[in-house]
């Protein structure tokens, strides 16, 4: 790939990351922070910057592990017995 291509790669994931900050639901600002970081894990990968890809998959785990928290129901809990 092209230099300057991978270069707006680097801007267009940095966008999103930014552009999340300004999202109101927390589902969405997740939502678009995981699509910048894979955008970045692509431009790590493509300029062979292994702490970029690994840094961004991790924040692609924790936003992802905090939707999918957000999204199932609360466990209820049992009644201590006595």
């Amino acid at each position: 790939m092209k230099t300057l291509a991978i270069s707006y790669l680097g801007w267009v994931a940095t966008s999103f990351f930014v552009a999340s900050y300004f999202f109101v639901r927390p589902a969405l600002l997740r939502t678009t922070q995981m699509l910048g970081a894979l955008l970045w894990v692509l431009y790590g990968a493509l300029i062979g910057a292994a702490p970029v890809v690994v840094s961004n998959v991790l924040v692609i785990a924790a936003a992802g592990c905090t939707i999918l928290r957000r999204m199932t129901p609360p466990v209820a809990k049992e009644a201590p017995r006595i």
